[in-house]
């Protein structure tokens, strides 16, 4: 028997300042749906998931949820007025049995439920707002950019969370990989109309691709058949005048067509242009250490950063990224050590928290109010890379038109945002980035072409992200920091690091475990004598021990090459490391599975 629909969307219109967001919108989400929620930035994602919500009521059509039907969404930015705590936030709406929910969310969010809401960081909301809605649980969830704010070991266990629940739920994120492990179907808002298909994120640009093609194919026949028709009117009107009239209104009507067709967006013309051209050696590191109030950031850490390199730092949040590239940059003096820079260098920085834009100026202001690009005041011009441009024009190529550019940058979506700190960037020469989370709340497109640009960028590249296929895509060399004041320089990407390693961050060390207290009330059995967590982490360990096999399998083939040893023996010696490290937390991990199972049986 066929199950009812969890929620359905008829026929909706929105207009928002006098242009049409969505015209006769209509979706359904079933039982089950596993939904990537894609477009460009600006497109109406969010404000669809709001509709979705019930949070924003549509000029026309209905929104109707099954009886019964709890649909959770996540907030972006969350009024937490009233609650002292993240944790008293979290728990709100959950019984008085249930609040254990939240502190268990919160270990694997790595976020403190006693960290009192005053100072609470945006990004710290952000996870409590997570955290609220995977402890409430809700039949169908509604994740508008979850993994913003979370680090890669956040990241999985949230990705782990979502492939076991039982829920529904809608996911906007930038993070490809995210959306290709948990998605089934894919939703694409593209100029007021969504699409549905039944394939996940992974199908996602071959089936958009062969839609545009489609769509340019009939725009060619449109034209054509408009030529024909106009070239007919032209030589033939005057002597069949009374009997064509149809013909000619038909004409009319094709122009009409075509002059109704919604242009697609274009790209933005992103571009980073390289300065003069530094010395070889951009930077050189040796011994540095670092602590900061009795916590040791770096040890004894060695780097040399060659022209042409991308570097990526990862980690978990807090373990120090940031502050190890300001002393690679010497920003920040070390404890020990020194930090030779090279000659020649232009520095640009993208900076995570937007703290370059003032949200209360305009977009035009926010340019023509920048030092470093050589304007000041109500100036229209700014030089970009050398070259006078007006504002206005420089800020439609980064796809804003003329009335963003005088509205204030707070009207502005998160990509919205990332795209003009990155107009800002681009239109000054470098040749050292230094990009501190640029991927945060950019759509596919955008990534694409910044990953592009990246590629053909002369420059050396600093790049700290958690966005995982980013980092395959960009970075030339990894420096894991995983906690202690250890670093460790890899070769590649995000999946070299891991393949070398022979892990996750999952496994690193105690320093970096979250700052979650433990409840303080005596934690409640489950049948057979497992506290809730013990429960949680039998039903967890089948799909460890998997894991921990496909890794193990990977290295013995990258080990079965006769070649690796004389010609890379580093490599070689790393992978076999990271197979012993991979099979001795294989057994840790089968007798931990055997312990649990015998005491759940007792």
């Amino acid at each position: 028997m066929a199950r009812a629909p969890l929620l359905q969307l008829s026929d909706i219109a929105l207009t928002y300042g006098g242009d049409p967001v969505f015209a006769d919108l209509s979706l359904v989400i079933q039982p089950g749906d596993r939904v990537a929620l894609v477009g460009r930035n600006g497109s109406g994602k969010s404000t669809l998931m709001k509709v979705m919500a019930g949070l924003v009521l549509p000029d026309e059509g209905t929104r109707v949820a099954s009886p019964g039907v709890q649909v959770g969404y996540m907030e972006q930015d969350p009024t937490m007025d009233g609650f002292a705590t993240l944790g008293d936030y979290a728990a709100s709406g959950l019984d008085m049995d249930e609040t254990y929910k939240v502190e268990m969310v919160a270990e694997g969010l790595k976020f403190d439920p006693a960290g009192a809401v005053a100072t609470a960081s945006g990004g710290e909301r952000r996870r409590a707002a997570l955290a609220k809605l995977m402890a409430e649980a809700p039949e169908l969830m509604l994740l508008d950019e979850p993994t913003n704010h979370l680090d890669i070991e956040a990241i999985a266990w949230l990705e782990n969370e979502l492939k076991q629940t039982r829920a529904a739920f809608v996911l906007i994120s930038h993070d490809r990989a995210f959306l290709r492990a948990l998605t089934r179907a894919t939703l694409w808002i593209d100029r007021g109309a969504v699409r549905r298909a039944e394939q996940g994120f992974d199908g996602f640009e071959e089936w958009r691709d062969k839609i545009w093609e489609e769509e340019d194919q009939q725009r060619h026949k449109l034209n054509r058949k408009i030529k024909a028709e106009a070239r007919w009117a032209v030589e033939g009107i005057s002597a069949r005048r009374t009997r064509n009239q149809g013909r000619l209104r038909a004409l009319q009507d094709l122009r009409a067509e075509r002059a109704a067709q919604i242009r697609r967006q274009g790209t933005a013309a992103m571009a980073f242009e390289g300065g003069s051209t530094s010395g070889k050696k951009v930077m050189e590191a040796t011994g540095l250490s670092k602590s900061f109030d009795g916590k040791q950031i770096i040890s004894n850490f060695d780097l040399t950063v060659q022209r042409g390199d991308r570097v990526a730092f990862v980690g978990p949040n807090g373990v120090g990224k940031t502050t190890l590239i300001k002393m690679l940059l010497g920003q920040v003096a070390p404890d020990a050590g020194t930090v030779k820079l090279g000659t020649k260098l232009d520095i640009a920085i993208f900076d995570q928290s937007r703290a370059a834009l003032n949200p209360d100026m305009s977009l035009w202001e926010n340019l023509a109010n920048d030092p470093e690009l050589g304007v000041s005041g109500k100036s229209d011009q700014i030089m970009v890379r050398g070259q006078p441009k007006h504002v206005v024009g420089y800020l439609k190529e980064f796809l804003f038109d003329e009335a963003q550019a005088r509205a204030p940058v707070r009207s502005l979506s998160g990509g919205e945002k990332a795209r003009l700190l990155l107009a800002r960037l681009m239109a000054r020469e470098s040749n050292l980035l230094v990009l501190d989370e640029p991927t945060n709340d950019l759509d596919i497109e955008t990534l694409d072409l910044l990953q592009d640009i990246l590629g053909d960028y002369d420059g050396t590249v600093l790049l700290v992200s958690h966005d995982r296929d980013f980092l395959d895509r960009v970075a030339t060399t990894t420096i894991a920091m995983e906690g202690q004041g250890q670093a460790v320089v890899y070769a590649g990407g995000w999946s070299d690091y891991r393949a070398q390693r022979g892990g996750d961050f999952t496994e690193a060390k105690e320093a970096s475990k979250p700052l979650a207290k433990k409840p303080k009330q005596v934690e409640k059995k489950t049948a057979g004598g497992l506290s809730f967590t013990e429960k949680h982490r039998l039903d967890e360990l089948p799909s460890v021990i998997d894991a921990l096999g496909a890794e193990i399998a990977k290295l013995e083939t990258l080990l079965a090459d006769p070649d690796l040893f004389t010609q890379e023996p580093v490599k070689f010696q790393k992978a076999t490391d990271a197979l012993v490290a991979r099979q001795n937390a294989l057994s840790d991990a089968e007798d931990e599975w055997l312990a649990l199972e015998e005491k759940a049986a007792r």
